[in-house]
């Protein structure tokens, strides 16, 4: 369920999402286009992509931009980010949310495959906060949430390349943060545990795994998509005007 709370400063708001169309992703544009805010997403599935502004063109006050790019591609990448910014003002808020958390073995990875699993991971979550920062300079604030995971603190070993990304994008939100935060642009992390989107439900879920899962949260209920807007909201919005360079577990109390 869509969190009730409103955040007056993101009507209006230019709000630019990668891998908005589907998963987390989709249910982050829904909740940023239900606060009023001008959303541009980035994706490479371009069916749902559609299937989704088409829904929320008939709901919200403004139509999402769905923009097809490949994250790996960084000239792509760059061209959708300014196609963003022409059609809804300067970005001002960013939400790097795009992965792809397949599993690999340790043993066997090659150097091309570590590569494009960071190129996936991690490498875009840098030169989109690159590209959109220049105009929220000019502005004068902004705001950049980074989606990490929970994974790596869990010390799963069936990704390596994954969760070294996902560890990664904490120290490059400390980074960024502590170079822009004198430019009134604040940049955070949420680190999601197990959200059980339908790509979840169908690779990875078996037998009473996620039940063993949920019985080691401190809130014991199956965790979902929407359970990430409401801390995405927030993180975007002036309700945290002096939070930055840090990292938001959202996991029903496991860890």
């Amino acid at each position: 369920m869509m969190p009730s709370a409103r955040f007056a400063d993101l009507e209006g708001a230019s709000v630019l999402i990668t891998g908005g169309g589907t998963g987390i992703g989709a249910r982050l544009t829904e909740g940023f286009a239900r606060q009023g805010a001008r959303v541009a997403f980035i994706d490479i599935a371009e069916a749902p992509s559609r299937l989704l502004c088409e829904a929320l063109a008939r709901e919200a006050a403004h139509a999402p931009l769905f923009l097809k790019a490949d994250l790996r591609d960084i000239e792509a990448l760059r061209g959708a980010v300014q196609a963003a910014a022409q059609a809804h003002g300067p970005i001002t808020v960013l939400v790097n949310n795009a992965a792809n958390d397949i599993r690999h073995d340790a043993e066997t990875v090659t150097p091309s495959e570590w590569d494009d699993n960071l190129s996936i991971n991690l490498r875009p979550h840098f030169f989109t906060a690159q590209a959109v920062v220049p105009g929220m300079q000019k502005a004068g604030r902004g705001a950049i949430v980074n989606f990490t995971s929970t994974s790596f603190m869990l010390n799963m070993g069936d990704m390596p390349a994954y969760t070294a990304a996902k560890a990664g994008i904490i120290g490059l939100t400390k980074g960024l943060a502590g170079r822009y935060g004198k430019d009134g642009i604040r940049v955070n992390a949420i680190a999601p545990g197990w959200v059980i989107t339908e790509r979840q439900r169908q690779l990875w879920v078996s037998g009473d795994k996620l039940e063993a899962h949920i019985a080691r949260q401190a809130i014991p209920r199956e965790m979902g998509p929407d359970d990430m807007v409401g801390p995405c909201l927030f993180l975007a919005s002036d309700a945290s005007a002096m939070l930055t360079a840090q990292t938001l577990i959202v996991d029903g109390g496991l860890l």
